[in-house]
């Protein structure tokens, strides 16, 4: 069962945050956009957006965004990926799950994976458009979540 996104209390958490945004199934993925930067902007924080092509094309990104200054306190990845009539949409998902995974360990930064695989456009619209359901806010909370956490476990504050 899909569970609403429950609203937090924003604080002024601030910092900086790092968005990167598929431009493949558009419609879906804008609206996470918008709603993790609104959330973002609650707490007082900025947020680069760096749009890539489609999916696979998420970790490259995500990865350099790991060596430049001032370093992200987070990156929120965000695309939709519809499975089709192949396994192609599934070997996706695996490769970029376990790319975003490796980046995240590898550099000390959290990688906030909200690149959704589903299974057709009746679950895309309940994730993605839906405003109590919606995963961009979902992946901005946890961002927020997860720079407080690396700052108590002594990273440099963001």
């Amino acid at each position: 069962m899909l569970k609403p996104v429950k609203r937090t209390k924003a604080g002024q958490a601030g910092g900086h945050f790092a968005i990167v945004a598929s431009r493949y199934n558009a419609r879906y993925v804008d609206s996470m956009l918008r709603a993790a930067q609104v959330e973002l902007k609650r707490a007082g924080a900025t947020a680069q957006v760096v749009r890539v092509p489609g999916a696979y094309e998420i970790p490259v990104v995500a990865s350099k965004l790991t060596t430049i200054y001032p370093r992200p306190a987070a990156i929120i990845c965000l695309g939709v990926i519809l499975r089709g009539e192949t396994t192609h949409a599934a070997h996706i998902g695996e490769a970029v799950s376990r790319a975003l995974m490796e980046i995240q360990v590898a550099s000390g930064v959290p990688v906030i994976h909200e690149v959704l695989l589903l299974e057709n456009e009746l679950q895309a619209k309940a994730r993605c458009l839906d405003l109590r359901c919606n995963r961009g806010r979902e992946a901005a909370q946890t961002a927020l979540k997860m720079a407080q956490v690396m700052v108590k476990l002594g990273a440099k504050p963001f």
